[in-house]
């Protein structure tokens, strides 16, 4: 089994689905081969019905973009499509205001690469350039990619190819709390991120993966845990509790199963498996999976995930993820920034690490913090704990080595 790392191999994942199963088709849908001379917006403009998206293009700003180099695949709705949504929907969308609207939509119509209908068949669903899934069907031969059923394939352009829908492919617009919270089943869990004070956070550009766990999953917790994580003076904890349930990236349930571990925002892993009764992350039980949001997507776990003690391997993963993180602010002269970061590992290593630590390693840290901590100046304090922070890698770096 392979392990992933939050900053680099899970943000390239979803990117690397190219691949759209499109073929054997039957039934009404024809197939093209148009003149490959014309970029892929000079080939809608030429042909009949399709207006309406050029326009959409225009308004988005999106023209320089597909006649790049590209390849993409477009799933391109006609005229008809676009007349189908309710009634003033796309004039909504074409005024400036809601251009980023419009380019998110736009955008999940668009798969990355130039796949032909021959070129692949029997897969379920392709990642669009939007980031978001799109589903694929394919009932008694006649392919659908979401509700949107294909109209045409393969009309080719000199920098990809278009496969005509019947409908205009919408994806979920609102961020991860709004989704959850339209579920009705994360209360719990939306008032502890309130409490945690990572609403913001989680409303941001992401993408994030959130591992949700239902009002029924915090019900099982010991009774007064909840309430207890809720007061003010808990907040720390019961945020470090929440960052243990998020993934950095966009990360479908198919991906996570592949692998034997995964690094939360915490900077401690998780370790998904697959069981007789399904994916299973920790002992938790994934019970509904890849719910999609702008900004992410959610799966919803039946038991709370409470982070287990920190080996030294994740210790020298958390310093040197907490480095990666400082030094660019500390270049940029936000040295308290930095200070901060480096503060924040140093004191998770101290308060998790499990009885593996090395005492010497252990002391190191404590003796870092509190020194740091009687530095006023912040460019000396966060140079104070980086200092530490070096010398217990070193450490780490030989007992690892010795015991191989």
């Amino acid at each position: 089994m392979k392990t992933l790392s939050v900053s680099s191999r899970f943000r390239s994942v979803c990117a690397g689905l190219a691949v759209l199963a499109m073929a054997l088709f039957a039934g009404p849908v024809s197939t093209h081969a148009a003149s490959s001379e014309k970029d892929i917006v000079d080939t809608a403009v030429s042909a009949d019905g399709f207006q309406t998206l050029v326009a959409a293009v225009k308004a988005a700003g999106l023209v320089d973009t597909l006649k790049g180099s590209g390849p993409f695949t477009v799933f391109a709705p006609n005229d008809e499509a676009f007349h189908k949504l309710p009634e003033g929907t796309l004039e909504a969308l074409l005024k400036p205001e809601k251009k980023d609207k419009l380019i998110s939509i736009l955008t999940y119509h668009v798969v990355p690469g130039r796949v032909l209908a021959r070129d692949a068949f029997g897969l379920s669903n392709a990642a669009s350039v939007n980031g978001q899934r799109l589903n694929i069907t394919n009932k008694g031969g006649r392919i659908s990619i979401n509700d949107s059923r294909l109209l045409a394939t393969d009309i080719e352009c000199s920098n990809g190819v278009i496969h005509v829908i019947d409908g205009v492919l919408l994806p979920e617009q609102e961020p991860i709390p709004a989704v959850a919270g339209k579920a009705g089943l994360f209360g719990t869990l939306l008032a502890a991120v309130g409490a945690a004070d990572l609403i913001d956070v989680l409303n941001g550009e992401g993408p994030f993966t959130v591992l949700a766990p239902t009002d029924d999953a915090f019900s099982k917790l010991p009774e007064g845990t909840v309430e207890s994580l809720l007061k003010p003076e808990n907040k720390g904890k019961l945020a470090d509790i929440l960052e243990y349930h998020v993934l950095s990236g966009r990360v479908y349930s198919d991906q996570v199963a592949k692998v034997s571990q995964a690094t939360t925002l915490l900077g401690r892993t998780i370790e998904p498996s697959v069981s007789a009764d399904g994916l299973r992350i920790n002992d938790s039980l994934v019970v509904q999976a890849d719910i999609d949001a702008a900004n992410g997507v959610i799966h919803v776990i039946d038991s709370v995930l409470l982070p287990r003690s920190m080996s030294p391997r994740e210790a020298l993963q958390t310093l040197k993820q907490a480095i990666n993180r400082g030094v660019p602010l500390f270049n940029h002269g936000n040295s308290k920034a930095c200070a901060d970061i480096y503060m924040e590992a140093c004191q998770q290593i101290i308060e998790s690490a499990d009885e593996n630590m090395p005492h010497e390693i252990m002391a190191t840290m404590k003796a870092t913090v509190d020194r740091a901590k009687k530095i006023d100046h912040s460019g000396a304090r966060a140079w104070a704990l980086r200092h530490g922070m070096d010398s217990a890698m070193h450490s780490i770096n030989r007992m690892m080595v010795a015991a191989e």
